[in-house]
C-alpha cells in the first residue's frame, strides 16, 4: 500500500505518502459530512472531504462500493464520524485501520490498536477486510528510521492479517521474517497481490484468498510494490524502482540490509496477472505511485511530482491519467500540494483520494470523494 505505507507517511513502507514531511498535527474536531467544494478539477464534481485532521490515507472501496477502509492516526471514538475528539488527545502515534460507511459516515475500528497498520483492503462480500500490521512484533509504534538527509521509510516487521469488520476471527495470512504489505485483491475476488521481503528482495507475489498458492510475479533486483489489478483481474499495475548504477545498486543493498528503503525516482510498470509481459508504462524520472486501472482497463490514473521535480522547496504530487502505453498524460488535480492514492468505485462513478487541500496545519491530509466525469 506505503502504504502503500507512504512513506506511508509513517508507516506505510511506500504504501506511503513519498517524500511528504509529517509534522505533528493539532486536532481538529470533527466537521459536519457531506461539504460541498469548489473546484476546477474537471473530471471531479461535487467532492466532499470526509474525514477531518491529522492523517488519514488510503482509502479503498468495498467490492459493493458502499464502504470505505483506511488509516488514520485520528483517535476516533465509539466508532462514530460524528464523535468528538478529546481536546487533549494528541491523536496515535502510527495508524491504525477504520472502515467507513458512505451511507451513514459511521467509522469502526478493524485493527487491534497495538502496533502500525497499512494497507486495508476488502475480501469479496464485504465481511471481511485485510491489512498489514506489526503489532505481533510488540504493542508499540515501530521506531522512526533517521533520514540523513534523504527520504527513507523502514521496512517494518509487517504481516498480512484478515478479519471480520467487527473486528473479530482475525487471522494471519503471512509469517516469513520482515515486511509482508501492499495487500490487495483482484476484482474477480480470487486473488491477492502483495510485496514481501521474503526472498530476499521486494518484489511481488501473489496468492488465493486463503493464503494457499504463493506465487513470486517479479524478481528484477529492486522495489515492486503497491500493485493493483485490472478491472478484468487480468493484469497487475504497480510501482517500481530498479537501481543499474553498481553504485546505486551497493546503496539499496546495503539500505536494505539495514531493513531501509530511499524511494526516490518510480515508474508505473504493468504487468500480467501471471508475471509474464511486462511493461514500462512512465519513464519521467520521478516519484509517480499509487497506480490505479481506470475502469476502461486500457488507463491508468496515479500520483506524480514530475512538474516539480528537480525544484527547491516542497514537491507538489498531482493526479494524471495516462494510457497503459505511456501516451496521453492528462493532469487532473490543481489544488492542494498532495493527492494521491486514488482508486475508482466498482461501478465506474466516483473516484476516492488523498489530499492536502484545505488543510490548517503542516502535515495534515484527508480522505476526499467525488463524481467522476468522463
Amino acid at each position: 500500500m506505503q502504504s502503500r505505507n507512504i512513506g506511508r507517511l509513517g508507516a506505510w513502507g511506500l504504501c506511503v505518502l513519498m517524500s511528504l514531511p509529517v509534522c505533528a498535527v493539532a486536532a481538529d474536531q470533527p466537521k459536519e459530512s457531506g461539504a460541498v467544494l469548489r473546484s476546477p478539477e474537471r473530471h471531479l464534481a461535487n467532492i466532499r472531504q470526509l474525514t477531518f485532521g491529522r492523517q488519514n490515507a488510503e482509502a479503498y472501496f468495498s467490492f459493493s462500493g458502499t464502504k470505505l477502509i483506511f488509516q488514520s492516526t485520528n483517535n476516533w471514538l465509539e466508532h462514530s464520524y460524528a464523535a468528538t475528539l478529546k481536546p487533549a488527545d494528541a491523536g496515535l502515534g502510527c495508524y491504525q485501520m477504520y472502515v467507513m460507511d458512505l451511507d451513514s459516515k459511521n467509522i469502526r475500528s478493524v485493527s487491534t490498536g497495538m502496533g502500525a497498520t497499512t494497507c486495508g483492503y476488502f475480501f469479496p462480500g464485504d465481511r471481511r477486510v485485510l491489512y498489514s500490521s506489526t503489532h505481533a512484533a510488540g504493542p508499540n509504534c515501530p521506531p522512526k528510521p533517521k533520514r540523513d538527509g534523504a527520504y527513507r521509510w523502514a521496512l517494518d516487521d509487517y504481516d498480512i492479517y484478515s478479519v471480520r469488520l467487527d473486528g473479530q476471527e482475525m487471522q494471519r495470512m503471512t509469517t516469513s521474517p520482515g515486511y509482508d504489505a501492499e495487500a490487495t485483491v483482484s476484482p474477480d475476488g480470487k486473488t491477492i497481490v502483495w510485496t514481501s521481503v521474503k526472498d530476499g528482495d521486494l518484489d511481488l507475489y501473489t496468492m488465493h484468498l486463503d493464503g494457499t498458492n504463493v506465487r513470486r510475479l517479479t524478481d528484477d533486483l529492486g522495489y515492486d510494490g503497491g500493485a493493483f489489478f485490472s478491472p478484468d483481474s487480468k493484469r497487475i499495475v504497480y510501482r517500481a524502482a530498479h537501481p543499474t548504477d553498481p553504485e546505486e545498486i551497493a546503496k539499496y543493498k546495503e539500505l536494505l540490509a539495514q531493513r531501509l528503503i530511499e524511494p526516490g525516482q518510480l515508474e508505473i510498470f504493468v504487468v500480467n496477472a501471471d508475471g509474464t509481459g511486462k511493461k514500462q508504462v512512465t519513464a519521467n524520472g520521478a516519484s509517480n505511485f499509487s497506480p490505479y486501472f481506470h475502469p476502461d482497463g486500457t488507463r491508468i490514473i496515479f500520483s506524480s511530482n514530475v512538474e516539480t521535480k528537480g525544484e527547491g522547496g516542497r514537491p507538489s504530487f498531482h493526479l494524471y491519467l495516462v494510457k497503459d502505453d505511456g501516451t496521453e498524460s492528462e493532469r487532473l488535480t490543481t489544488e492542494g500540494q498532495f493527492n494521491s492514492f486514488p482508486m475508482f468505485s466498482p461501478d465506474g462513478k466516483r473516484l476516492v483520494w488523498v489530499s492536502d487541500r484545505n488543510t490548517k496545519a503542516p502535515g495534515e491530509f484527508n480522505v476526499f470523494l467525488a463524481d467522476w466525469v468522463p
